[in-house]
This record gives structure tokens, C-alpha cells and sequence, in this order.
């Protein structure tokens, strides 16, 4: 039954003059109607939710419950669709079978993915290991990827597959065996409870650890490692390599961008550019993502197709599309392998394939269809990818894109008009379509901007404009192919063209981040906030008609939903750094050390970050204290020997909190009405955030841990936060 029937049977069940709920019905029916083709759009929907809930629990599950559910419902499924049931019973059905897909698909991925995770070592260790690549530079020098093969104090079980080591000077090349001697960690906790789990994050990258080097890198010589990491090594190898070429052709400032856009090595990358391209939202240009994997691929595909059309006797004789499209494969896997195959890089991978494998099946390119082929794959390989920025903002941009094109007018043809005419048309058709596409990208991807990030670029939305014509038709096309003909000599040119669409991005971000106002500091909403804007974003881009303007309440829901009252007081992992809340502030006791948590949790909490002024504060090599209890309500003893009890007295009548990273044996009596946290807390617990429950006089605090929220998971190990690097 079509649409029109369908109305006319429930106007005809009804009076001559059509009531508002018989008019109602009909609506909603219509409604209905028009998800026909759409409703098979919510099944990675529903397996991303599996996922999500799986990473949501407090304790690990075991397998056989979770495949045997998964089993269960998809049989359901598959017996309802083979018995003919109406699509309102086979629907749920469907959902239920990919809601619990996506939960034991995520605990198969764990399953896979386990090694081991290092321990914290009361001492420093000696490392022999292969250095696999160049990573990113931490706060505290550069830093490697490497493979260890030996480590002193750990069985051959307990070794982690690759640590990320900070080291002394310039870092080892990929490919080299050196020697380190080390404070060893696991990979470092959240920096407050319910922020980003950086330990997840490196345990699905088979990440098992953090060291941070004592001494200066020592080469020396190893027997030959495995032939898969043999060929891990030597592609990054080649792969570093090149970004010193692009670094040498442009230079350091110019050339850092470059490199980072071409190999994923940000190495030369100074902290200030950085915080322009951030202060501007320009940052995700410098992550090799979806944008840059449709720029190459869209350009080699362009170019392929018009040189077969140039071709008369070639394309007489081959279908130009698939050709082209076969060509814009093996740029995509080309950039791919040169970039280093980051998570980003992959999942964007994955989209772009799957939009040529179309086109090879004569299909549409690009549909919502497409995109959810997409996203399911992505799930199914990648299930923790449903926690990450990374792919949520992803997605929801490009599904809000899709949507765009679905509802953009098509442009009517010209018979005959002049040139001049035609050429305005044209240009205005194309402005408007890029700041469609920037005003509805940026409204996609705000919520998850202001939930993980707490910063909105106000100006993000000028800077993109100013730099899209530049980033799509000039500098991603030209470092396509420098970095093709570097290696052999011949990138220069395209590279000089390439590094002058990096200084005109770098100078608009420049402009962009010094405006008044650039950056808002947005508090991040409820946990459970996040997941009803993400649902809204869908249901407005997947919703086909009137009624999905019903998201919209929803798809806002982060930046109107009422914000919990800020803690009184954060200590950091192991006690080693706190701040507290004054008057819109986090005022930080040690400024300078882990700088990145306690930035982290400032402005997770819409708070502006501080320094502990000078004048008020008693503080030493190992402590710091407030001279009256109005100054702070927080003492901070970071020495690694715990104080004595003439030292433990004058802490507890300084403050409320005391804060002491050694464990205490015993309190003095002026300890009695003071809340004293110690090294065996911080053990347990991680950080931790502080309320006063009650009047200030009763010195009643609530307390929330950060193992606590995080649960026992595979990947939750408690570190030494002096050797964590979490400031990546």
C-alpha cells in the first residue's frame, strides 16, 4: 500500500471533514512511509550502542553470555524476516540482534587485543628494545615507539608488544636496537574520573606502557627481529625519512605542518602553531582523517578520469569511472600506509573504499547507505572506535553532510546565458555550498567539540572558510605529489606550492586565534548527556521528513543540559599536584608540574586555569601549605618520604584536605577533624575530586575516585604518576 493509499484509507475511516487526530494519523503515517528504504540506516546505530554500553560497564563480562545472547537475537531476527513478519516486529528484532552484536563484538576485540600491560616498577629498569617509530613530542622531550625484547625485572609474559618511551636529545631512527635505562609505567589513568581514558586508548593500540629515559639512548646490537616487524620498521622508517625531506625542502615551521599532514609525524610541530591551529579549529587538518583521504583520493580519482576522457582511443575502450575509481583505491591504500595507518587514518580509509567499491558496483557513491556500510565496518573492526572524538565527530559530520546533499536543490541548468552570467552563478552556487557545509559540519560536531575538548573556536567556522579553497584545491593536491616524487627527487616545486598554502593557513589561523574572544571554555555536560545529543544528530541527518526536526531539542542537549556543581578540590594521580575552585578558577598549588591533567580537569569543569599566587603560601622542596585556612582549603605534600609527626601536625592545622603521596602510618591529634589522603588512596583510587557535604565548619567532604568510576577493566592499572606522560 503507497503512501496516497494509505492516507485515503484513514481519511475515509473517518467523518466527510477530516478530524485533527484523523489529520494527526495520516501525518505520522506519511511519516512512516518515507523511512521505507531508511530504517535498515539505525542497524550500525544499534551495534555502535552495544559497543558503547560494553565500555560503560564498571566490570569486565565474560564472553559466553554476551555471544550467546548475539546468537540468540540475530537467529530471532533471521526467523522472523524468513516467516514474512511486518517489518514493525522484524525491525526491533534487528535492533536487538545488532545492539547485542556490538556488545560481543567489543568483548571479541578485547579478547584479541590483550597483552601485557607493564608494572610500575619501585625502580628504575633497563630496556632493550627495537625502535618501531617516531611518535609524537611529550611534554618532556621526544618520544618512540618501541618493541621490547628484553626488560630487566619482567618475564618474557609479562613484557608488553610496544611501550612509548621518552628519551634524552634527538630520538633513534625507526629500525635502530637501543639501549634505555628507564622509569617504567603503565599507561597513564584519566586525569579526573569520567575524563578520557588514555589507558583504553594505548591498550586497543597494543600500547603496554610508558617509560621515561634517565640517560642518553645507547645503540647496540640485537638479533633480528621477526619479518613483521622487520616490515613495520622499515615502512616507518621510510616513512620518517620522508618527513625530513619535506622538513629540509620548506623548513622547520612549514615543513612541521607538512610532514604532519603527509606522515603523521608532528614532531616539528612548536607548541605555539599548535595552539593556533587549536584557538582557530584548524587542528584537524593537522590529523591525517576523512578530510585529507577525500582530498587525495577525490583528486587522484578527478585526475585519472580526465586523463582517460583525454585519451580518445583509451576511453573508447575502458570505463573511465571504474578505472578512476580503481586509482583512487590505491591512493587511499597508499596514503594510508604513508601516514602510518593511525586510527583516524583507518576508519576514514574504511569510508573512502567502500565509496569507490560503490562506484565499481555501479552504485552511488555517495548515499547514507554508503555511510552506514561504512560505520558498520568500521564497528565491526574497531568497536572501541564508538568511544573515541575521533570517529563520533567523524561521522556525525559526514552523516550531517549527506544529509545536506540529500536535501540540496538541484541546480537548474542553463539553455543559454553569457559567460560572465554563468561564471557568478556558478561562484555564488559554490560560496554557498561552503558555508552550508562549514555551518552544518560545525553544528554536527559541536557537541562533541564542547564534551571532550571543553573549548569552542568561535571563529572556527571563518578560519575553515578562508582555508578550504586553499586546503582542497591547492595544499593537500600539491603534497600529494611532492611527497609521490620526493623520493625521487623531483617534489620541489609541488612542495613549494604546498608550503605556501601551509603559510596562508598558518597566517588565517594566526588572524583567527587572536580575534577577541577566539576561545570558549564550555564545561563538559553529564556523562550520559553525550549519547542523547549523539542520538539526536543521527535522528535529524537518518530522519527523512518534517519530524526529524524533532532532534534538534536533543542534538543540543549538551550545551543546555544543567551542569553539576563544580568540585571544591582535585588532586591529582598519586598526590603529586592539586589545584581548587575560586571564583571561577582552578588555582593550581605546583604550576609547571602536569601541567596537561590539571589543564585537563580545568577545563573539563569550565574552569579558567591559575597559578598558586606567591604571597599567602608556605611551600618547600616537598610541600606547600596555605598560611591561613581562608587562602586554600588544600595542603600538598609531594615528597616521596612521608612527613614526621611534628611535620603531619603543622600540614593538618594548615588546611581541610590534606593531600600526602607517601603512605602515613600514623596522625597526630590535629589530624582528627582533617580529611587525610594518602599514598595507599592514591594506590587505589587515581585522582580524585572533592565536595564539601555540609556546613564548612564540619569539614564533611564527598570523595569521587577515579578507579571507581573507571571500573576493573583489562585495560585499568594504576601508574606512578611521576613517570606517566599523559601530556602527549
Amino acid at each position: 500500500m503507497g503512501e496516497g493509499s494509505v492516507s485515503e484509507a484513514l481519511i475515509r475511516s473517518d467523518t466527510t471533514k477530516p478530524t485533527p487526530g484523523a489529520r494527526l494519523r495520516v501525518w505520522l503515517a506519511e511519516e512512516a512511509a518515507a523511512q521505507t528504504l531508511r530504517w535498515r540506516l539505525w542497524a550500525p546505530v544499534a551495534f555502535g550502542g552495544g559497543g558503547a554500553i560494553y565500555f560503560a560497564l564498571r566490570s569486565e563480562p565474560a564472553l559466553w553470555p554476551l555471544a550467546l545472547g548475539a546468537v540468540a537475537a540475530a537467529a530471532g531476527w533471521l526467523a522472523a524476516r524468513r516467516r514474512g513478519w511486518a517489518r514493525r516486529l522484524t525491525w526491533p528484532l534487528m535492533m536487538l540482534a545488532c545492539l547485542t552484536g556490538g556488545l560481543a563484538a567489543a568483548k571479541i576485540r578485547t579478547e584479541l587485543v590483550a597483552a601485557p600491560i607493564a608494572q610500575a616498577l619501585s625502580e628504575a629498569t633497563v630496556i632493550e628494545a627495537w625502535v618501531v617509530d617516531v611518535d609524537g613530542p611529550g611534554q618532556r622531550g621526544a618520544r618512540v615507539v618501541v618493541a621490547p625484547v628484553w626488560i630487566r625485572g619482567l618475564a618474557a609474559d609479562q613484557t608488553p608488544v610496544r611501550l612509548r618511551a621518552t628519551v634524552r636529545g634527538e630520538p633513534p631512527r625507526p629500525g635502530e636496537a637501543v639501549r634505555l635505562f628507564v622509569l617504567l609505567n603503565p599507561p597513564p589513568a584519566p586525569a579526573s574520573p569520567g575524563a578520557y581514558d588514555f589507558g583504553r586508548g594505548a591498550f586497543y593500540q597494543g600500547m603496554g606502557g610508558v617509560a621515561f629515559a634517565l640517560d642518553e639512548t645507547r645503540r647496540l646490537d640485537l638479533p633480528p627481529p621477526p619479518w613483521r616487524l622487520r616490515l613495520e620498521m622499515a615502512v616507518n622508517s621510510a616513512r620518517y625519512a620522508l618527513a625530513e625531506r619535506i622538513v629540509a625542502r620548506l623548513g622547520e615551521r612549514t615543513g612541521g605542518i607538512a610532514a604532519a599532514m603527509t606522515t603523521s609525524h608532528d614532531t616539528w610541530i612548536s607548541q605555539s602553531d599548535m595552539d593556533v591551529m587549536r584557538d582557530s579549529g584548524l587542528a584537524h587538518i593537522l590529523s591525517v582523517s576523512g578530510l585529507h583521504m577525500a582530498i587525495v583520493g577525490g583528486f587522484v580519482f578527478f585526475t585519472a578520469r580526465l586523463g582517460v576522457a583525454a585519451w580518445p582511443w583509451l576511453a573508447l575502450r575502458v570505463p573511465g569511472k571504474k578505472v578512476a575509481a580503481i586509482a583512487g583505491l590505491a591512493a587511499v591504500g597508499a596514503y594510508l600506509i604513508v601516514s602510518g595507518s593511525p586510527p583516524p587514518a583507518e576508519r576514514a580509509a574504511i569510508t573512502a573504499s567502500i565509496a569507490f567499491l560503490a562506484i565499481l558496483l555501479d552504485r552511488q557513491a555517495v548515499t547514507m547507505h554508503g555511510l552506514a556500510v561504512a560505520a558498520f565496518a568500521v564497528l565491526v573492526i574497531q568497536p572501541e572506535a564508538i568511544v573515541t572524538p575521533g570517529f563520533q565527530m567523524s561521522f556525525a559530520a559526514t552523516a550531517a553532510l549527506v544529509a545536506l546533499v540529500e536535501a540540496w536543490p538541484k541546480r537548474v541548468r542553463e539553455i543559454s546565458a553569457p559567460w560572465p552570467i554563468v561564471a557568478a552563478q556558478r561562484f555564488g552556487g559554490w560560496l554557498t555550498a561552503a558555508v552550508a557545509a562549514s555551518v552544518v559540519a560545525g553544528l554536527a560536531t559541536g557537541p562533541f567539540a564542547m564534551q571532550h575538548f571543553n573549548r569552542t573556536a568561535m571563529y572556527g567556522l571563518l578560519a575553515n572558510l578562508g582555508t578550504a579553497p586553499v586546503a582542497d584545491f591547492v595544499l593537500m593536491p600539491a603534497l600529494a605529489l611532492g611527497a609521490a616524487l620526493e623520493p625521487l627527487g623531483l617534489g620541489g616545486p609541488f612542495l613549494a606550492v604546498a608550503g605556501w598554502g601551509v603559510d596562508l593557513m598558518l597566517a588565517i589561523g594566526t588572524w583567527t586565534a587572536g580575534l577577541p574572544g577566539a576561545v570558549r571554555t564550555v564545561a563538559s555536560a553529564p556523562d550520559y548527556v553525550l549519547p542523547i545529543a549523539f542520538l539526536g544528530v543521527l535522528f535529524v541527518c537518518l530522519w527523512q521528513g518534517r519530524l526529524r526536526w524533532l532532534g534538534l531539542p536533543l542534538a543540543a542537549a549538551v550545551l543546555v543540559w544543567p551542569r553539576a556543581p563544580t568540585p571544591d578540590v582535585w588532586i591529582g594521580d598519586g598526590g603529586t599536584n592539586a589545584a581548587f575552585h575560586r571564583r571561577g578558577e582552578a588555582v593550581v598549588i605546583r604550576p609547571g608540574v602536569r601541567e596537561f591533567a590539571a589543564d585537563l580537569w580545568s577545563r573539563r569543569r569550565g574552569l579558567s586555569l591559575a597559578d598558586r599566587p606567591q604571597a599567602g603560601w608556605i611551600c618547600d622542596r616537598s610541600s606547600c601549605r596555605p598560611e591561613t585556612a581562608e587562602t586554600g582549603p588544600v595542603v600538598l605534600w609531594w615528597g616521596r618520604r612521608p612527613p614526621d609527626m611534628a611535620q603531619m601536625s603543622a600540614l593538618c592545622r594548615a588546611a581541610a584536605v590534606v593531600s600526602v603521596r607517601a603512605v602515613v602510618q600514623a596522625l597526630p591529634t590535629s589530624c582528627d577533624r582533617r580529611l587525610v589522603l594518602d599514598g595507599a588512596d592514591f594506590a587505589r583510587g587515581g585522582a580524585v575530586e572533592l565536595w564539601r557535604d555540609g556546613p564548612a565548619g564540619a569539614n564533611r567532604w564527598r570523595a569521587v575516585w577515579t578507579a571507581d568510576v573507571r571500573g576493573r577493566r583489562p585495560w585499568a592499572r594504576q601508574s606512578d604518576p611521576d613517570v606517566s606522560d599523559s601530556g602527549a
